[in-house]
């Protein structure tokens, strides 16, 4: 096994990759700005390196001093987490120029899947069912206009190049093109270096569901299914696993269709591909060659270690995990409790956190990198933990959460632990009649 692993990340996401590598025995590297000092993946790794300032561009997406840090602590491996460098395929391929192991996949796989417009054909090759729209990147609004009558509307613009809702657009009807066109095709230049965009079409109620794939050299196994369908903005608030609205036919398609393409392409890591459902029917919708933030309420049903089999995989090449291996019991939920105010638009809240408690008991995980007197900064994600319950069914699940949201006590800065109390409470959420769509329609109440 790998003798020392340095982590180019932050937060919460480099304390659960500490804690792995701590049970396989590997010493770790933390890197930190300058901000980020006392936080505590600092505290719990064996060495850190401070890389820079606190704007990312100047610490954990600053490539030249990740590398001075690799060669200052002779790491042999890097993980990156999620977000930052983690779908960096330049990175990646730096790593392997090195001979330093990067903890994910190839860089030309990153670069292959990163491209949504390539990865779409990709899927479509490998027999998954993908969404009507253009079939490469567009930059003419005339072109784009032919399209759109061929699709009818609504239609959904994307970057080309991005993800995270940036650069994103609902186009109802015609009258809006024009100017909702020139406005996506500003923001994905402004927030990726590329104006290319592409066009699909809309799902009116569409859940969001994802699948898990762990693969190595010799196979590829999935870890079922999330339901991401809680969602403000295109990004997630709340994630459960089994889906309630798959069947088993349904499920076994799925899984069967996500893990041909995946051990086709030849990827080795964790992954996840996610689709867009709707009436009986799941659509390609991209793949993130990373862990994913959600990654815990697979865990917790499979009882698979998913950044533990991560490192292995990478070490060996192979998978150490047959598809009978997993064997999901019961049903997971997670909530991600952000330093946000929702009673004012989600302003976010940064601040010293003048008192923490943290909720436990049976079935009860918080994966998090705060603490008392720990203080919040206005530079990156506002993310400050994650909550996941696991119950026998789904409605223990949802008793145990909403047991778990009231011991959770964060004071000094406002989180968003109140709107998940609400949202949990709702008969919407209980008897599953909410899509990608609800929330922004429960929030205007």
């Amino acid at each position: 096994m790998f003798k020392k692993i340095l982590i180019a990340n932050r937060g919460e996401i480099a304390v659960r990759v500490i804690r792995a590598c701590k049970e396989w025995g590997i010493s770790t590297v933390a890197v930190h700005s300058d901000v980020d000092k006392d936080s505590m993946h600092v505290r719990l790794a064996d060495e850190s390196v401070c890389i820079g300032s606190h704007q990312p561009t100047n610490s954990y997406l600053n490539i030249p001093a990740i590398l001075s840090a690799i060669e200052l602590t002779n790491a042999e491996a890097v993980h990156p987490g999620y977000g930052f460098l983690s779908e960096n395929f330049e990175f990646a391929k730096i790593l392997e120029d090195y001979k330093i192991k990067f903890i994910g996949p190839s860089s030309k796989l990153i670069r292959m899947m990163g491209d949504k417009i390539q990865a779409k054909k990709i899927a479509k090759k490998y027999g998954l069912p993908v969404i009507e729209g253009s079939e490469g990147g567009i930059s003419d609004i005339n072109q784009a206009k032919i399209i759109c009558k061929k699709i009818g509307f609504p239609v959904l613009i994307k970057a080309a190049a991005g993800g995270g809702g940036k650069g994103m657009k609902i186009i109802r009807e015609e009258k809006e093109f024009e100017n909702s066109f020139s406005l996506a095709k500003i923001e994905a230049k402004k927030y990726f270096g590329n104006d290319e965009v592409y066009i699909e079409k809309f799902f009116q109620n569409p859940r969001h569901i994802e699948v898990q794939v762990l693969s190595g050299k010799n196979r590829t196994v999935h870890l079922h299914e999330r339901d991401c369908s809680v969602q403000r903005r295109h990004q997630k608030l709340i994630e459960e696993t089994p889906s309630p609205i798959l069947n088993k036919n349904i499920r076994k398609d799925l899984f069967e269709k996500t893990v041909n393409m995946v051990s086709k392409i030849g990827y080795e890591g964790a992954g996840t591909v996610e689709f867009i459902y709707e009436d009986g029917k799941f659509y390609f919708l991209e793949m993130n060659t990373r862990v994913q933030v959600e990654h815990p309420v697979s865990e917790m049903v499979t009882g698979i270690d998913i950044i533990k089999e991560q490192i292995n995989i990478a070490y060996t090449g192979d998978t150490a995990l047959t598809q009978s291996d997993i064997n999901p019991r019961g049903h997971a939920i997670e909530c991600r409790i952000n330093a946000e105010d929702p009673s004012k638009n989600f302003q976010p809240s940064p601040g010293k956190i003048t008192m923490c408690h943290q909720p436990s008991g049976f079935r009860t995980r918080v994966d998090g990198s705060i603490y008392q007197g720990y203080k919040i900064t206005p530079y990156y994600d506002s993310m400050v933990c994650k909550l996941i319950c696991h119950g026998r069914n789904r409605t223990e699940a949802i008793q145990r959460m909403k047991r778990s949201l009231a011991e959770l006590v964060v004071e000094g800065i406002e989180t968003t632990t109140s709107l998940h109390e609400k949202i949990i409470s709702t008969s919407s959420f209980s008897n599953y009649e909410f899509n990608i769509n609800w929330l922004e329609s429960f929030l205007k109440k």
